[in-house]
């Protein structure tokens, strides 16, 4: 079992053997290369997964444009919220940014651990208020900010996003086009 997700769990509570043992035969260990979908617009999000190595990107489009919603690297859980908790189709595209090892568990068998080990629900509890936590200040900086300062953000809270992904997938996030953001990053800070 993935050293990484059990020491991330056992640090939100101690996990149980029981809970060890059922993670261990449920986890299912996936790679992906790049530019390979994890998760395709109108395909229902069948599974949540935690980056062991690698990036990937969520987008969706608009206007026949694809337009980048969030990044997850290493240690993150990965998931499309709507599509997955409410199993239905889902609006957002999940695409490897670089050769991606995950760990995945399923939505039913997710289900089932939280039905029969408590701990596992405080694991789940607090990564969802994180994530909630993660999303409102992406909200915030994509919506209260200048282009520029979306930029500068990314280079002082992300700085591996802007040197691991696409220029034009972060032109996307911050919503410029490529000459804006061409000329964002050629100014001094």
């Amino acid at each position: 079992m993935n050293n990484q997700l059990i020491q991330l769990l056992n640090s939100i509570v101690p996990l149980s053997d029981g809970l060890l043992e059922f993670l261990n035969a449920k986890l299912e260990n996936r790679t992906y290369e790049p530019g390979e979908l994890l998760l395709k617009e109108g395909q229902v999000s069948s599974f949540i997964a935690f980056i062991e190595k690698g990036m990937v990107r969520s987008y969706y489009y608009k206007d026949g444009e694809k337009i980048t919603s969030w990044f997850m690297k290493e240690g993150d859980v990965i998931i499309s919220v709507a599509s997955f908790f409410s199993q239905t189709p889902s609006n957002e595209v999940i695409e490897a940014l670089e050769k991606v090892s995950v760990h995945a568990i399923s939505y039913e068998d997710l289900q089932y651990a939280y039905m029969h080990f408590p701990e596992f629900n405080v694991c789940g509890r607090v990564l969802t208020e994180k994530y909630y936590v993660m999303s409102e200040e992406r909200l915030y900086m994509l919506r209260k900010r200048t282009s520029k300062e979306k930029y500068h953000y990314l280079l002082d809270k992300h700085p591996d996003i802007t040197q691991r992904a696409r220029l034009g997938d972060i032109a996307t996030f911050i919503g410029v086009n490529l000459e804006t953001l061409s000329r964002i990053r050629s100014e001094k800070i």
